[in-house]
């Protein structure tokens, strides 16, 4: 079928299914018990509606017309219902929608409502072929509650009603997967890359363009980023791209068999992307930009993949995480790999000229604090197996074509206005931190390299209340004039400057692992613990919650990733106490996103290890001596069992500088070298790391 017959048809579709939808809240079929599921489809039906007046109001070329308080009205009706102060008596909430459809129904109906949700992103992008099958799955649910009703006196069934979710997912998991390579690698017709390179900047209605949820934060971002001027914004996107560049040198990649670049950014950053894009085509790559994900069929995940606005409410995306439990089965996760193989296939030639993601992170979110709700759908044991096996598989795939032996990546972070009064001091001096003077460090960081190469193990212990007692096993070196354990990482792929780090043997590492307070991947954990026997995570627990059962459960979720057990797949000590020094002057270390906070202290990344996937590519430092580091005993299975080698995650967690009482070098004769004491690093020639602390 030709593209325009094709696009005729589903404008067909479409009209149907909004005059069909149209008649909904006309319609008076429930009596008794069947009124609260007539209630529910009448206010569906009317959000339904509104996505279809966002629809003409798009197509008539009025986000040119609009003013900017119009926009802003037409955004917020969008978002309105799942906003916190609406959310308690939303049908979006799993707990509102159980309360008033019961136990049954109301999870499943909920999940439904949100699925329509998704049609928000898909309208903006004009992306008719989504709306329609989102639009004719309602249809048909509600079809099928009205006609049991009417004709036999009863609801339908939950597992009738399962079914049509089911097939549902099953059917266009086809379409989902070609479109989500397509996106991934191919830079033609993209939406956001337009409206970076061609909207007008300095008029913030370019915002509402792109159909996310604009708040006072993408707003006041937008405003502060025309202030600035276009040196800083050079800089800012300058470091940004230079660090991706350098990351293929430093790791003997090379960018020229490359031609797209996967941009990750939040809205309000428009200018930065803009030169930034302008700095990659000189390097011969064109943007690879696509939306974070919100349907179910393009698997979302708390923490955001892709182009982002505002937050609307995060326990609403804490509610959906597990909705795919209600199709999720194996025939569902081998018809998904096999569609995303076909996809990759079809775009094989695209997916080898894909040089990895830059991302552009952001922080200063009011904190979190998610609420388990026992009303919200969620996966069973066998299911979690599923998932880790599916996310292990499709990534084997994605690898198979995007090879990471030829990618890279880099990441940088800045600030929001939301952390407060202090956002545009704070703003300036995170530049400044992300542009500190790599070679200093390079040279300091020798130094350490230098001790810890000489170490069998590292000892470290927590104090004023930080538990932490671990001790972390280190390779042997054959050759110590040639070869090295730790990396001298400066800024390149992570932003800012100021760590080495290693892959430590999983034998002989023990201990606790303890920090009174961290964020990790959005989420704040209080008093977490984790126990390490030869490696492998052997307990785990927090404050979070009462019950420990459910401390337990949101470690493994969250950290663990559902994984029974992980390794310690990296050891670090950062040095940048600058931005340790800088986030305690403005009282923000609680805010601070992984990349920032890693370089402030001793990290442990609990997964697979920094060279994961690319343990055969050669990597030197700076001195020339090659690190050899990059295996643990878990990876090495690679060659011989593939599916144990891997678990596809990799999560940093830092004790800070002032929960930190000693981190020693063990030689093998017994003796130390003391690296860091009460918060200070001791070893000669590292004192210029305490000046930003004396300062």
């Amino acid at each position: 079928m030709s593209e325009v017959k094709n696009c005729e048809m589903m404008q067909e579709r479409i009209e149907l299914a909004l005059e069909r939808i149209g008649a909904i809240p006309e319609e008076r079929w429930g009596i008794g018990e069947a009124e609260k599921y007539e209630a529910y489809f009448v206010s569906v039906a009317q959000f339904l509606l509104l996505i279809g007046q966002t629809k003409m109001f798009l197509e008539q070329n009025a986000l040119v017309t609009a003013t900017f308080e119009e926009l802003q009205e037409r955004n917020h009706a969008l978002y309105a219902d799942i906003l916190p102060e609406h959310y308690e008596e939303s049908y979006a909430n799993p707990a509102y929608a159980v309360k008033v459809l019961g136990e049954e129904y109301g999870a499943m109906l909920s999940f439904l409502y949100t699925e329509m949700r998704s049609l928000i992103g898909f309208v903006y992008e004009g992306r008719v072929g989504e709306m329609v099958i989102r639009m004719e799955l309602f249809l048909e649910i509600y079809a099928a509650f009205v006609y049991e009703w009417q004709e036999q006196g009863v609801i339908p069934t939950y597992e009738s009603i399962r079914q049509i979710i089911y097939w549902f997912a099953s059917d266009y998991a086809d379409v989902a997967a070609e479109q989500r390579v397509r996106e991934l690698v191919v830079p033609e017709n993209n939406f956001a890359a337009n409206i970076i390179m061609n909207a007008n900047l300095s008029d913030e209605r370019y915002l509402f363009a792109y159909g996310e949820y604009v708040s006072e934060n993408e707003i006041t971002m937008a405003r502060f980023m025309a202030t600035l001027p276009q040196e800083t914004i050079d800089t800012m996107a300058d470091t940004y791209t230079e660090g991706y560049r350098i990351g293929f040198e430093v790791s003997n990649k090379d960018l020229s068999k490359k031609q797209t670049v996967d941009i990750r950014y939040q809205l309000g950053f428009e200018r930065m992307m803009r030169k930034a894009i302008l700095n990659f085509e000189k390097l011969g790559l064109q943007p690879v930009i696509y939306r974070a994900a919100t349907s179910v069929l393009y698997n979302p995940t708390l923490v955001k993949n892709g182009f982002f606005g505002g937050t609307v409410n995060r326990q609403y995306e804490f509610d959906h995480k597990d909705d795919k439990a209600l199709f999720l089965d194996k025939a569902y996760v081998n018809r998904k790999l096999e569609v995303t193989r076909t996809a990759f296939e079809q775009y094989k030639t695209e997916a080898r000229g894909h040089a990895g993601p830059a991302v552009l992170e952001t922080f200063g979110e009011k904190s979190f604090e998610p609420v388990n709700k026992p009303q919200s759908i969620s996966l069973t044991e066998e299911q979690s197996a599923l998932w880790v096996d599916y996310r292990a598989q499709a990534g084997d795939i994605q690898r198979e074509y995007i090879l990471p032996e030829e990618r890279s990546f880099t990441i940088i972070a800045f600030p929001i206005p939301e952390i407060g009064e202090c956002f545009p001091e704070l703003f300036q001096e995170i530049i400044r931190v992300n542009t500190l003077d790599y070679k200093l460090y390079q040279g300091i960081q020798q130094k350490l390299i230098d001790a810890l190469d000489q170490a069998v193990c590292c000892e470290i212990k927590g104090s004023d209340g930080n538990r932490t007692d671990l001790a972390v096993s280190l390779h042997r070196l054959v050759d110590s004039k040639k070869e090295t354990n730790f990396e001298n990482c400066v800024a390149d792929v992570n932003i800012p400057v100021g760590e080495v780090f290693t892959s430590p043997m999983l034998a002989g590492t023990n201990g606790i692992l303890h920090v009174s307070r961290v964020y990790l991947n959005g989420l704040e954990y209080k008093n977490l613990s984790i126990a390490f026997e030869d490696g492998m995570i052997k307990d785990y627990t927090c404050d979070n919650f009462q019950k420990e059962e459910e401390n337990q459960a949101f470690i493994k979720e969250n950290i663990l990733f559902r994984h029974k057990t992980l390794p310690l797949g990296e050891f670090a000590i950062g040095t940048n106490t600058t931005a340790y020094v800088v986030a305690k002057k403005f009282g923000v270390e609680d805010k601070l996103p992984i990349l920032i906070a890693e370089k402030m202290g001793p990290h442990f990344a609990v997964g697979d290890t920094c060279y994961s996937h690319a343990e055969e590519v050669r990597v030197y430092n700076p001195d020339g001596k090659e690190i050899v580091a990059k295996d643990n005993e878990v990876s090495l299975l690679r060659d011989t069992k593939p599916a144990k080698a891997y678990f596809n995650c990799h999560t940093d967690i830092t004790i800070p500088y002032d929960e930190l009482g000693e981190l020693n070098a063990v030689c093998e004769d017994g003796s130390r070298i003391p690296i860091i004491v009460n918060g200070r690093f001791v070893l000669p020639g590292t004192e210029a790391l305490n000046e930003p602390f004396e300062a």
